[in-house]
């Protein structure tokens, strides 16, 4: 039997349904069922239809073969429909869709700047997830901005590319699926690395069409600022080519962080220049800051250091305020506030910190901890939960409290799951959406991962996770501690729960071992106590970071260095270094940051140039300051030595058949360092093409012109010249013209060359050159210097002098300050004047700040030497010194001596062979040069200082003078200008020395320099010299005074007159003299003053006709006064007696019918006086209209019919009708002045010219004199005499009183007068009368 076709039976298929059926069980939770997509509806419809052709029975009889067929087809149905079966469980609503599923994540990149990036993704999820990118918890939005990103969605593969990334781009990326089944999201983090933010080539920019060039000048320098002021930065930015509408981005960054804008920072941009403005400086704005332009074609960036430093002391010796005050882990009445240590702690050593708060919108500030703290950070707790508080630290030390630091960021006390999130921000995790059961009045768990954060021996910091049983309502929290060693638990907050799972316990005994546990409570009780924290030991769990490694200082600038060190060995917590540097030879230590940095090089700013420093660092955390490292080794503050610049200007000098002498210009910066030599480089050329460089010399040039040897006739050449110092060889110069090696058949001079400047001022400059190396056919004797602006054109060029200059060297003057300039040489022989030089500059004429001459000193010991000082020495820095600019030949003329930064040139023996030009210029520096001009006046001048030098004098304000005193006391003495408190005084008299004793006594009061001699009398043996011999260390001084013959006899009888004086002053005596007066009534009255009278009255006698005497007289002594009324006495009497009989009244004027009346009184008239009337100072002659005459005592003179003519000033003069004694003036003054001035003399503000009636004399160049013949009233006023020279002007003024002579004949009143003196007294005898006491005062009586 044919096995393969025996028939075996029937086939039944497993499932048979209809349409209907099918339908019916799809659509059965239709009413369950809200929302389908399209994809759904498809898959179930291919399931029906394959279910319909399934319905057909069939019945047959099979062979083997085809039974086995089948039955592997069964058994693929069989598998098909179990996957159908599981699809139909699918098909129910509740089935089918389900929540995003990411099947892959995005992952986490690292790129660099300018790079781009994509995020990728997988998700799953029914219905179909709809998908969303965030940066930082913010909405992408990538058709608003597709400059930036691309958005990309295929077959649930998601993407985020982000092009030219930047530094902004480092954030938290997030993709959030969702769909109605709930929603998953998932965290990228991109890091951007800018690396040191160097400029990068910028690139082609497709949507405006061009590539942008960025250009940054007037950048801003380090800058130096204090706490509280307020500091600029900016820079001008050149953006190329200009686009209408577009401007770049301009972003300010500190230490690599961008600057956000606020009421600290302020950024501006005004199209062309870039701004920062930081308000109210404070250390924490201390760093590198960065101006960052950004383009469509790229970036550029600048960047320098900022230093702040700290304010002015209140009080001397207390810290400075602390920096960066923050606040973490923030809950409802709980917050942890740190902050840095400052970097100066003050006298002494800091002892700890004042945490204060204030309630943001009050101005109350409240401390929060009694002692201070050592650590720096403290956890703030009692906060009072929903409000807003601010804090600042205030440092303590033995000397005080410190200033308060700036304060915190405003932060919120509540718990951190209740704080909103940021805008649109999606959820991480999933969204399930499920009813909670209701949980009110349940206890609540026990917390769980009660941990010690914090452990200092201040205080200790629990931490935990809240119960996962808590109900809706919040939970609180007891704290519990137990004793190591006992079961007893002590509940620490039994007065308040505490709503964070955080909590601050403080006074805890230092080094005991403390467990601890927490419940929870709400309204329904408290909870079941969670596991124990173990035991704790109380102590400082975080050590002082251990001292840094040796610093080593490497020159940087003129005023920086930069100082590197070895980290700190296993610290904790690091939060940076403090560098610290001093001047050499001083112990006083200055930070130079005031910010800490974490990185282990720092460039040390603001240090002065030339001066010797030493560093040093120390680390700081949390816990305090480590150790200071040691002492950096000492490093003078110089640039550092660089490559040399390019050497420029590479010229033919001379050339012949196999020769050519080239010459070039010395780079403009040496790098800090001489120039040590130079290297030619040399290619043929033949047309347009070019061989190869060559090196000509193997050996360094040591001047800046050579001879190329071996050449050969006809062929062009090209030249190259690269310098050489201590740090390396330059690049190549330009190559130079194309130059024909071929003999030379000019005859004029080729060109100098060397051209160099020194001693560049505002407005000088000394320009220096070489013999040119072709002479022509006759010696060079003489040089032109020609000289332009170097903004100028060709035709600028102008000589600086007209005749030929035979040196090689000449000083231009008369240079505009700030401008620049260009020079050039000619040479001159017998055939002419040659080329010019090659160009020297430009060079700017601006004395560099800091700028020192050359001065001459003359020391104690008259050495006379030249001194010049150099505060920007570098190492290998000398000073060369030269005379007349040639290098000095003759070293016995001077000795040179250089310490440190001052270079002293001394004459050996000063003399006429060293009148010249002296310079002295300092190698390793930017051309600082000086030079002094000696001059044989300059010379002697020295020569007479050196002298006063090595033989001192004294100097005297006054020579050695004499005067009486009291009692006949003789007085010699001197000042002197100055002296030492070791100045000795010898005393001599005729060659012998004198001493201290009955005779002399002498006095020296070194603090006013005055040197006194007494004697109380002079005798006969006085007679001779006298003298004061000064020693004061190497200075001494002589003063003299002669005393002989008439003069000595003269002193001698004054000195025995004033003791006489002093004597008879002792009892009664005459203070005043017997004289006289006349009294208005023409009486005359003797008087005299006396003192020390006992009686009220005196006895006048009469001796003889005409003398009067008066004695005074008691147990004290006697004295008397005598009056002569004879020949001169009588005459002189006579004279006041008519001076006061002929005074007259003032004029008076009465009106009579007839006319007017002019009249005046006199005492006394007698008919040999004439009166004259003046009218306007002229004469009036007498006439029938104008009449004069006297009445009795009265003068008048009457005027008939007067009319206009007769106004005006009236006169009367009254005369003894004689010529008398005509009297005249003469005024003398004697003037001074180098040069002799010039006298003028004035009289009321108007010069006087000498005429008949002035005679102006100046004689000797010293007497000026002027006298006025025939004085009258007229010439009353004001007089000067003015002096003046080129030094100025002083007038000398004074006045001339009205002047009234009267010329009388004195006899004929003689005797009425008599009559008239004794009217009145009572005579008790011819020869004797008693005059009465008319006044007494205090000491004197008047008789």
């Amino acid at each position: 039997m044919d096995t393969d076709k025996e028939v075996i039976g029937y086939v039944i298929p497993v499932f048979r349904a209809n349409h209907e059926v099918v339908r019916g069980l799809m659509e059965s939770h239709d009413e369950d069922v809200t929302e389908e997509g399209i994809n759904y509806v498809a898959m179930r419809n291919l399931f029906v239809r394959e279910a319909r052709e399934a319905m057909h029975v069939k019945v047959e009889k099979k062979t083997r073969t085809v039974h086995v067929r089948e039955s592997a087809e069964r058994l693929q149905l069989s598998k098909k429909m179990d996957e159908w079966s599981e699809f139909r469980k699918k098909m129910n609503p509740d089935s089918l869709t389900h929540p995003p599923e990411f099947i892959v994540k995005p992952r986490g990149q690292t790129v660099w700047e300018g790079k781009t990036l994509k995020l990728h993704c997988t998700v799953a999820g029914w219905p179909k997830p709809r998908i969303a990118w965030y940066k930082n918890n913010v909405l992408i939005d990538a058709k608003r901005h597709p400059e930036k990103y691309t958005a990309e969605s295929n077959y649930n593969m998601h993407s985020l590319e982000i092009k030219n990334c930047d530094f902004f781009d480092t954030a938290q990326y997030c993709v959030s699926a969702l769909n109605v089944k709930g929603e998953y999201s998932s965290v990228a983090t991109v890091v951007v690395k800018t690396g040191p933010l160097d400029p990068k080539p910028h690139g082609f920019c497709s949507e405006h069409g061009v590539t942008f060039e960025t250009t940054i000048i007037d950048k801003f320098e380090v800058a130096f600022g204090s706490e509280g002021e307020t500091l600029s930065l900016g820079c001008t930015v050149i953006i190329y080519p200009t686009v209408k509408k577009y401007q770049p981005e301009v972003v300010w960054y500190r230490d690599s962080v961008p600057l956000k804008p606020s009421k600290w920072v302020h950024t501006h941009w005004s199209g062309e220049r870039a701004t920062l403005t930081l308000i109210h400086l404070n250390k924490e704005d201390e760093g590198m800051y960065t101006m960052r332009v950004n383009t469509k074609s790229g970036f550029d960036t600048y960047s320098a250091y900022v230093f702040v430093r700290d304010a002015d002391l209140e009080v001397e010796g207390v810290p400075v305020a602390p920096l960066d005050v923050r606040c973490h882990d923030a809950n409802k009445d709980y917050v942890v506030v740190t902050w840095k240590q400052p970097a100066v702690e003050g006298s002494s050593a800091i002892l700890g910190y004042y945490i204060d708060r204030c309630e943001v919108g009050t101005h109350h500030w409240a401390q929060c901890n009694e002692s201070p703290v050592k650590y720096a950070r403290f956890p703030v707790t009692g906060l009072v939960e929903g409000r807003s508080y601010v804090f600042r630290v205030r440092a303590l030390n033995k000397a005080g409290v410190s200033r308060p630091s700036r304060v915190s960021e405003p932060v919120v006390a509540m718990d951190p799951s209740d704080r909103a999130p940021g805008p649109s921000a999606p959820w991480t995790g999933i969204i399930k959406f499920t009813e909670e059961d209701s949980t009110v009045g349940v206890v609540p768990g026990e917390p769980t991962d009660v941990v010690v954060t914090e452990a200092t021996k201040s205080y200790v910091v629990l931490a935990w996770k809240p119960p996962g049983q808590r109900g809706h309502e919040g939970v609180m929290y007891y704290i519990e501690k137990c004793i190591s060693g006992t079961d007893t638990w002590q509940r620490v907050n039994t007065g308040m729960p505490v709503k964070s799972p955080r909590f601050a316990l403080f006074d805890l005994a230092e080094g005991k071992s403390y467990s601890f546990r927490v419940r929870c409570c709400n309204s329904a009780g408290v909870g079941e106590a969670s596991v124990s924290t173990g035991e704790i030991t109380v102590g400082d769990k975080l050590d002082l970071p251990s001292a840094p490694g040796n610093p080593v200082a490497i020159r940087n600038t003129d005023t920086s260095v930069v100082v590197s060190w070895g980290a700190s060995k296993d610290v904790k917590h690091l939060v940076g270094y403090y560098i610290e540097c001093s001047e050499v030879g001083t112990d006083a230590w200055v930070p130079c940051n005031n910010k800490p940095v974490k990185k282990t090089r720092f460039v040390c700013h603001g240090l002065t140039t030339g001066t010797n420093y030493v560093f040093r660092v120390k680390a700081v955390n949390a816990a305090g300051y480590s150790q200071s490292s040691p002492n950096s080794d000492a490093v003078v503050v110089q640039a550092a030595i660089s490559l040399p610049g390019k050497p420029t200007g590479v010229t033919l000098l001379e050339a012949a058949k196999d020769y050519m002498v080239l010459a070039w210009t010395a780079p403009a910066k040496n790098g800090g360092a001489d120039i040590r030599g130079y290297f030619v480089d040399y290619r043929t050329v033949k047309g347009d093409v070019v061989g190869k460089w060559h090196e000509m010399n193997h050996q360094a040039l040591t001047t800046a012109s050579y001879k190329v040897k071996n050449l050969k006739e006809n062929v062009f050449y090209q030249f190259q010249v690269r310098a050489m110092n201590m740090a390396g060889v330059s690049k190549a110069s330009l190559a130079s013209a194309v130059l024909e090696c071929k003999e030379w058949t000019i005859t004029v001079p080729g060109a100098p060359v060397g051209l160099h400047v020194l001693e560049v001022r505002d407005t000088s400059v000394v320009v220096l050159w070489e013999s040119p190396a072709f002479n022509g056919r006759t010696a060079v004797n003489g040089y032109y210097l020609d000289i332009k602006e170097a903004s100028a054109g060709e035709k600028g060029w102008k000589a600086v002098h007209e005749k030929v200059n035979k040196l090689k060297y000449m000083k231009v003057t008369g240079l505009k300050a700030g401008a620049s300039y260009v020079f050039r040489v000619r040479a001159q022989n017998l055939a002419g004047v040659g080329k010019p030089s090659a160009v020297l500059g430009p060079i700017l004429a601006q004395t560099r700040p800091g700028t020192k001459e050359i001065y001459v000193d003359v020391d104690d010991d008259g050495v006379i030497s030249m001194i010049f000082e150099c505060s920007e020495m570098s190492e290998g820095s000398e000073f060369i010194w030269s005379k007349n600019y040639k290098a000095m030949t003759d070293t016995s003329r001077l000795t040179i001596v250089t310490e440190g930064g001052k270079s002293r040139a001394i004459f050996n023996s000063p003399s006429m062979e060293d009148l010249g030009t002296f310079s002295c210029m300092v190698t390793n520096t930017d051309g600082i040069s000086s030079s002094y001009t000696l001059t044989e006046e300059g010379l002697k001048r020295l020569l007479d200082i050196s002298h006063d030098h090595k033989f001192p004098v004294i100097p005297f304000k006054n020579e050695m003078a004499m005067e009486l005193l009291e009692k006949g006391r003789v007085r010699f003495w001197t000042q002197v200008e100055k002296c030492t408190s070791a100045c000795q005084v010898e005393y001599v008299f005729n060659d012998v020395i004198v001493t201290q004793g009955k005779k002399y006594t002498m006095n020296f009061n070194q603090s006013t320099g005055i040197i006194e001699m007494f004697m109380d009398s002079l005798e006969v043996t006085d007679e001779g010299t006298f003298t004061f011999n000064l020693v004061d260390g190497k200075a001494k001084g002589t003063t003299s005074l002669v005393l002989i013959g008439d003069e000595f006899r003269e002193l001698q009888k004054k000195s025995e007159f004033e003791r006489a004086e002093w004597v008879r002053k002792q009892g009664p005596h005459f203070v005043e003299y017997l004289g006289f007066t006349v009294t208005e009534e023409c009486n005359v009255l003797l008087k005299c003053k006396v003192r020390k009278v006992a009686v009220s009255f005196c006895t006048a006698v009469n001796i003889s006709p005409g003398i009067y005497e008066v004695f005074l007289r008691d147990d004290r002594g006697k004295d008397k006064s005598t009056f002569s009324l004879t020949d001169a006495g009588t005459v002189s009497l006579m004279n006041v007696v008519i001076k006061s009989t002929t005074s007259s009244s003032e004029i008076k004027v009465v009106s009579t019918e007839h006319g007017i009346i002019l009249y005046s009184m006199v005492t006394y008239y007698n008919e040999e006086l004439r009166v004259g009337w003046l009218h306007k100072d002229a004469k009036i002659a007498a006439s029938e209209r104008v009449k004069s005459g006297v009445t009795g005592e009265q003068l008048w003179l009457k005027i008939n019919e007067p009319t206009e003519k007769d106004k005006g000033k009236y006169t009367m003069d009254i005369f003894d009708g004689k010529d008398g004694v005509k009297r005249s003036l003469n005024l003398t003054g004697n003037v001074w002045g180098e040069p002799a001035p010039e006298v003028c003399w004035i009289k009321n503000d108007r010069e006087l010219v000498s005429d008949e009636r002035y005679k102006l004399k100046f004689e000797h160049g010293k007497f000026a004199s002027i006298t006025i013949a025939t004085v009258t009233t007229a010439d009353s006023g004001k007089y000067a005499l003015v002096v003046k020279n080129k030094y100025g002007t002083e007038a000398g003024e004074f006045t001339v009183s009205q002047l009234f002579y009267l010329n009388c004949t004195v006899c004929m009143y003689v005797t009425y007068l008599f009559d008239v003196m004794f009217a009145g007294y009572k005579c008790q005898s011819q020869q004797q009368f008693v005059g009465e006491v008319e006044q007494e005062d205090a000491d004197d009586r008047v008789v």
